[in-house]
């Protein structure tokens, strides 16, 4: 499985074409496929290719909606939550 650094994740922001990738609990998921998450954004608060463990803290809704997402790799460095 692929290791994904902060700076590598970056790059996988949905923008332009390219898919988006955010990371939870040292998981990096795909989420291009979600409507919620067109063009790199969701809900106008987030951004994908950025590690959203603390943000997801704070949401109405947990970890289990971004299960749903195919996994494409890990978060370098990251221990799980």
């Amino acid at each position: 499985m692929r290791e994904f650094t902060l700076e590598e994740l970056a790059r996988f922001d949905g923008r332009d074409g390219r898919p988006a990738y955010v990371a939870y609990a040292g998981v990096v998921y795909d989420v291009t496929t979600s409507f919620l998450w067109q063009g790199g954004r969701h809900q106008v608060l987030h951004r994908a290719g950025q590690d959203l463990t603390e943000a997801l803290a704070q949401a109405p809704h947990g970890q289990e909606l971004l299960e749903k997402f195919p996994v494409v790799g890990t978060l370098k460095g990251e221990v799980d939550a």
